[in-house]
């Protein structure tokens, strides 16, 4: 009779593995004969529940009582197990993020996966194993400029491990340098997989459809949340299985089991929807960082404005630039971007003369334009002149934006909706006022001031069917549009071939703000935007593509940088505002957040946390509320801890965490390590 006693990582807050039982001889028919592995699934007993969990160590005696342990149900032994290397990098995650095991690994797989019922993974199995019924062609791969080739050479060329920050101004052609260098890699090795991150979801398609036609029949997996649980099964399973050989996908994919993976891309390694913000707040980017030194490969981060960390990296010489300074497509050129004072040209309707003139020349010349507003809705806030009240919102420390079209109010924190009152709830005024403007708002002064052009609106709000942002883009590079209206879904990734003129609105907000990354964000959006215009040559008797700023701050030496398409003085002048200031990268950082009924209980319980905690390297700064204080009705509060070693901070956190976990309280809290909003 073999009996084993495996190690087991359930999905619980508890920071510890589970001893079970396995038996061979067990009258449950579906345990295996041969031993369990580690990387296997297994059906096992927890509490009055039945829940699915991974062996990580099978051993042949246990610590614990041996009447205290209970017996495994069943071990999912369709699948090869999850590689050492794939345990390792949750291993390394769980100890870097500070969380249990489990919750790194079992929400990494896919729910299917995880599932009491094997019949679903065998469906899967199938049909991932069946052929593809027709052969398609791969598309020609255009020629590379001397820049682009120099990077692949440099990038194929490597046999170990090797981060490349490819540096490459917007339309350079980044894109083909991931192709050309997949190319390369697949065709020198059989079994060889690649995965290519993207920031957003909506990226994905237009990246999946130039894969799928440059590589005709190579196999090719995307995962993220936006698919059904059956098609993110079986994509999970290629992949697994060595099938896929290259795999696209947000930042869950990184987490993907890719058993011969040889090269890892990051596009817009800079944007921080890399970085999970619920739950285990992970960085994408730096997993792939970690996982691609663990594996001994490549790996390429990819931006036309690089994070402030990666810029740092490469030039102190840890990471290896790339740079691509010009356009991929000959005699496209960069735009030229010009301020519009709004001191002097005064906005109507939200926008200047000279804006409303530029899109009347594109109109005439059959040219696309593009405004960017990332503010969704029809208006922030509606008000009574009368007697000041505003439409706060009831649970958060926000306001109610205003939808026009659907008449409703709605919070874009809680989700909370009201009707739009007739009157002010305080003094009866029946006056009430949007103030400010929104996409729906520009949407609406754009048909009035153009009655004959198309216009098209792309943000969260007109997006939310499934499918509908993909078809939204495709009509944009049918022609079929005229003027786009959007938030910052349409200001990267989008190759819009006829768009030559982008008009930004109301871009200051970012340059007063508390946070020290919002200068870095905004620079990057604005360059992002920047360059969805004149992407393609110049065409004889077309427009000159430019991107127009309305801005009541012309001097502010953001702009300046913008306007020279220097991101290269820009970073520099930062990170010697960081490194004076003792900020990240300079200064390594986690965040302690509590959620309470009231806002002294989450204060309270901060500063319970640290009393009597001390540290030769790390700085515990004050209990302090959270800059959106209450949502739904729940307050927040945050402590900030920091040291400039990040070896320091880890120890301290690895011991301080056993405390927080040993405190007995009804806060709710979690720690945040590598914070990007405080």
């Amino acid at each position: 009779m073999l009996r084993r006693i495996l190690q087991i990582a359930l999905d619980t807050p508890l920071d510890k593995l589970f001893d079970y039982r396995w038996v061979s001889n067990s009258n449950t028919e579906s345990l295996p004969a041969s031993l369990p592995l580690s990387g296997q699934l297994a059906l096992v007993p927890f509490g009055k529940r039945e829940v699915m969990g991974l062996i990580v160590h099978v051993k042949d005696e246990s610590e614990i009582d041996d009447n205290k342990i209970r017996n495994v149900i069943a071990v999912r032994d369709q699948l090869s197990p999850l590689s050492d290397d794939w345990l390792a990098l949750c291993r390394f995650a769980a100890g870097y993020y500070q969380r249990p095991l489990g919750e790194i690994m079992l929400p990494s797989l896919p729910k299917m996966l995880r599932s009491e019922n094997p019949v679903s993974i065998n469906r899967a199995l199938k049909k991932i194993s069946t052929p593809p019924d027709t052969a398609s062609a791969p598309a020609a791969a255009p020629a590379l400029n001397a820049e682009q080739q120099q990077a692949v050479d440099a990038i194929v060329s490597t046999q170990k491990f090797a981060p490349f920050l490819l540096h490459g101004i917007t339309g350079s052609g980044k894109t083909e340098v991931y192709l050309h260098a997949a190319a390369q890699l697949l065709n020198t090795s059989s079994d060889a997989q690649i995965l290519i991150l993207v920031p957003e979801i909506n990226l994905t398609p237009q990246l999946e459809n130039n894969v799928r036609a440059r590589f005709g029949n190579v196999p090719v997996a995307t995962l993220h949340s936006g698919l059904a649980e059956g098609e993110r099964l079986r994509h999970w399973l290629a992949a697994h299985l060595g099938q896929a050989r290259i795999v696209l996908g947000t930042r869950l994919a990184i987490f993907a089991s890719m058993p011969k993976l040889k090269l890892i891309v990051i596009d817009e390694e800079h944007d921080p929807s890399y970085k999970q913000q619920e739950g285990l707040r992970y960085s994408a980017r730096d997993l792939a960082i970690w996982r691609a030194q663990q594996l001994d490969i490549p790996v390429v981060l990819g931006s036309a404005t690089p994070s402030l960390e990666s810029w740092q990296h490469a030039q102190s010489g840890r990471y290896r630039k790339l740079a691509l300074k010009a356009r991929a497509v000959q005699d496209a050129a960069l735009p030229a971007i010009r301020l519009i004072n709004m001191e002097r040209d005064k906005p109507v309707e939200g926008l200047t003369a000279g804006l409303t003139h530029a899109l009347q020349q594109r109109l005439d010349r059959g040219e696309q334009s593009l405004l960017f507003l990332n503010r969704r809705g029809y208006a922030p806030v509606i008000a009574c002149d009368a007697c000041g009240w505003v439409s706060h919102c009831t649970r958060c420390t926000a306001f109610m934006v205003l939808h026009k079209s659907e008449k409703r109010l709605r919070c874009h924190h809680c989700a909370l909706e009201l009707r739009i009152p007739k009157s002010c709830p305080t003094c009866g005024n029946v006056d009430l006022q949007p103030l400010g403007r929104g996409t729906q708002r520009i949407e609406e002064s754009i048909q009035h001031q153009f009655p004959d052009a198309r216009l098209l609106r792309i943000d969260a709000d007109s997006t939310r069917r499934k499918g509908s942002a993909q078809e939204a883009f495709d009509a944009v590079h049918r022609g079929e549009v005229d003027i786009l209206i959007g938030t910052q879904m349409v200001g990267k990734g989008h190759d819009f071939q006829n768009l030559t003129l982008v008009g930004v609105l109301n871009p200051d907000t970012a340059l007063f703000s508390h946070d020290y990354r919002a200068s870095e964000r905004l620079f990057a959006q604005l360059m992002q935007v920047a360059g969805r215009a004149g992407r393609t040559a110049q065409k004889d008797g077309g427009s000159v593509s430019e991107v127009l700023i309305q801005t009541r701050y012309p001097d502010h030496p953001m702009y300046a940088a913008l306007i020279a398409h220097n991101y290269d003085q820009f970073a520099a002048s930062l990170l010697a505002e960081r490194e004076q200031a003792q900020l990240p990268p300079f200064q390594y950082q986690a965040l302690l957040r509590a959620e309470a009924r009231t806002l002294e209980a989450a204060i309270a319980f901060l500063e319970e946390a640290v009393d009597g905690l001390a540290h030769p390297d790390v700085t515990l700064n004050p209990a302090m509320p959270a800059a959106m204080t209450r949502v739904a009705n729940v307050h927040r509060a945050q402590l900030l801890i920091e040291s400039s070693s990040r070896p320091a901070l880890q120890a301290f956190l690895k011991m301080w965490m056993t405390e927080l976990r040993g405190m007995k309280t009804r806060v709710k809290w979690t720690l945040e390590v590598d914070p990007v909003d405080i």
